[in-house]
């Protein structure tokens, strides 16, 4: 299966919606999610679907609604390049927004490898 925008802006839908059933139809069951923080230099990285489900279910638990507006996407191959504005109002009331890339690898539909980068607002 080639990656398609329209493959692409599915999985974002599914984010948008802040919907962890539909997000995890489209990652592999040994999907990796290398998170944009952590010590090493792929950030932390998530190895399989059921903790990666952990981690964007905790997402959406925390915040009231979190979105991803795409500034722009490019698809090479089996990967799409997609340039992100992410806002999100937590239920404490804090709100967020930063610039943010994700390159995500498919194979045969699904996503095998998901690696966020953000810019870090201090």
């Amino acid at each position: 299966m080639n990656v398609t925008r329209e493959l692409v802006d599915a999985v974002g839908d599914a984010f948008n919606d802040n919907d962890i059933d539909a997000v995890m139809k489209f990652f592999a069951d040994d999907a990796v999610f290398d998170h944009a923080i952590g010590p090493d230099e792929h950030g932390v990285r998530f190895i399989g679907a059921d903790i990666i489900r952990g981690i964007f279910a905790g997402l959406f638990d925390k915040v009231e609604n979190v979105h991803w507006n795409t500034l722009s996407c490019g698809i090479v191959g089996d990967k799409a390049y997609c340039e992100y504005r992410r806002t999100a109002k937590h239920k404490d009331g804090r709100s967020e927004q930063y610039l943010s890339v994700d390159i995500l690898t498919f194979k045969n539909g699904m996503i095998i490898h998901k690696d966020t980068y953000y810019k870090q607002r201090v």
